[in-house]
């Protein structure tokens, strides 16, 4: 039913030191919004620098949804600490504003009210805000502010010495490339237990619907949100980000040129439907509605569970910085932001994620074709749709056989257990000795496939019928906001969060400065690369 751990699991017990750490970074994703129960629609906090800029506190799609990024860490309470000086700072001069700490959107009236990020008059400026109306124009703006937590993870290089000590620098490329895509496809697999155990938004509130056309059959509470009694995670499913542009992209996991040829590929398909949108809105080689008409206007706009990603460097696209040096990290995108966390996910998922990847790289995971894949958003969409349904079954590949979704997970956490056994053993100094982190966590939560009312999104929705849902966010929301303003910074300080927003300031001069080009040159340029 599982790929067989026996051999990985005897190379680990060998090699403990191999996993002593893990290398993780996190975005979080949070609307701005008012007491008044309104989106705040005012610009972008001056008092956070540049949104282009600001390595830490920027913009995602619109000027209200801010995004706080961590520098990679080693220890899950460093990442968590960081988050929350960013949140503490950014509060500081937002006066009654407050960030919203669900994934789906509330207390949005009118789709037009919302702004697009704005990133300064550089060319590099203007594309960014323009790929944004791109996505407006193709998805909606609606859709483009549901927020989410994006966990990037990567093995240390003594992990990968320890793996392949004979590895020669000219191989490294390819072996580390092929042990991160077998990662991938154990995660496009197996990697629904995230939305079951961690899926936060099985509810919406009905302005989500304005004008969209919508297929799924809700609930309406006395309250006056939808939901579905079983559902985990809405943001995935298609009124999230899912597209039906995108379903037969056939993305190719199995290689990296095949990967990187697939995808790019996708960035320069015209797509006929996307064509009308500068006809639709007139474009007369004065105006721009989008980057381009292709199926994907850039990598970015792939709406993938999981995503293979490097550090580019300046002005080098994300396709080919992975083709210059193969992949570095995985970005996992799966995760609702945690209502119950001030800062979005709490250290618990984090050490469930870092064994879950531990297992997904060890475990072997035969090549994934496109009628697999398939399978697997079968898999993923039963999950998200109706996970918690007493007596849910799941498919294991593609065969015909339907096999208990509890007995599946728990069959995944019997694996997890002996991998965090070794973990825990390995990354304990000797006062922590009789802490069993990882073990004890896998135990927690494992019991939640036998008692479906122990995952996360039960327990929301439990709460969002005691208070509504707006109610319930509200709630959380003026909580976190109170224990954020009256609590002292855990890893950084006041100046050190100023010092970076100024330079952040500086930086964007400079690059609207050095620009040479004319935006329809620039813009040329890059749907050239």
């Amino acid at each position: 039913m599982l790929p067989n751990l026996d051999s990985a699991l005897a190379w680990l017990k060998q090699h403990p030191q191999a996993v002593r750490h893990f290398k993780r970074g996190l975005e979080r994703e949070t609307l701005r919004f008012l007491p008044n129960n309104h989106l705040a629609l005012t610009p972008h906090p001056p008092h956070l620098g540049s949104a282009l800029c600001n390595p830490w506190i920027t913009t995602d799609f619109s000027e209200s949804l801010l995004e706080f990024v961590t520098p990679v860490r080693e220890n899950a309470a460093d990442l968590t600490d960081f988050l929350w000086d960013l949140h503490r700072f950014s509060l500081e001069k937002m006066g009654k504003e407050r960030f919203w700490p669900m994934s789906m959107p509330c207390f949005i009236d009118d789709e037009s009210d919302i702004v697009l990020a704005q990133y300064g008059a550089s060319n590099l400026g203007r594309y960014k805000t323009l790929y944004r109306e791109g996505l407006k124009n193709r998805y909606g703006a609606l859709m483009q502010t549901i927020a989410g937590i994006h966990y990037n993870f990567s093995f240390d290089e003594p992990y990968w010495q320890a793996r392949f000590p004979d590895l020669s620098e000219n191989q490294q490329k390819a072996q580390l490339s092929a042990r991160y895509f077998n990662l991938i496809r154990n995660y496009l697999r197996y990697g629904w237990v995230i939305p079951y155990l961690f899926g936060a938004s099985p509810a919406i509130c009905s302005c989500f619907l304005q004008g969209r056309n919508n297929k799924i059959e809700f609930e309406r509470s006395p309250h006056g949100f939808l939901y579905l009694p079983y559902a985990t995670s809405l943001r995935l499913s298609d009124l999230g980000y899912t597209t039906d542009t995108q379903s037969n992209l056939g993305i190719n996991y199995n290689e990296l040129q095949q990967y990187t040829s697939s995808l790019r590929a996708a960035t320069r398909r015209p797509e006929a439907l996307f064509a009308h949108i500068d006809q639709r809105n007139g474009q007369d080689g004065k105006a721009y509605h989008q980057l381009n008409a292709n199926v994907l206007q850039s990598e970015a706009e792939f709406y993938a569970q999981i995503r293979p990603k490097r550090v580019v460097k300046d002005g080098e696209r994300a396709v080919a910085a992975l083709e210059r040096a193969g992949i570095q990290y995985v970005e996992v995108r799966s995760l609702d932001v945690n209502p119950y966390s001030a800062v979005g996910i709490s250290e618990q998922q984090i050490y469930f994620l870092d064994l879950f990847m531990l297992w997904c790289e060890l475990a072997e995971a035969p090549r994934l074709g496109d009628s697999e894949q398939q399978c697997c958003r079968k898999n993923w969409n039963k999950v998200i749709l109706a996970g918690r349904k007493p007596q849910q079954t799941i498919g294991v590949g593609c065969d015909e056989n339907e096999y208990s979704l509890q007995a599946v997970g728990e069959a995944i956490f019997d694996d997890l257990l002996q991998l965090a056994a070794v973990v825990d053993c390995v990354q304990q100094s000797p006062e922590q000795a009789q802490e069993q982190r990882y073990g004890e966590i896998c135990r927690e939560l494992r019991q939640a496939f036998a008692d479906p009312d122990l995952t996360l999104s039960a327990r929301v929705l439990a709460d969002c019928h005691r208070d509504g849902i707006g109610a319930f966010g509200y709630k959380q929301a003026e909580s976190f906001k109170q224990a954020f303003l009256s609590q002292p910074y855990r890893t950084l300080n006041q100046q050190q969060l100023r010092q970076v927003a100024q330079d952040s300031v500086l930086r964007q001069q400079a690059i609207e400065q050095a620009d040479t080009l004319s935006f329809d040159q620039y813009l040329a340029l890059q749907n050239s690369l």
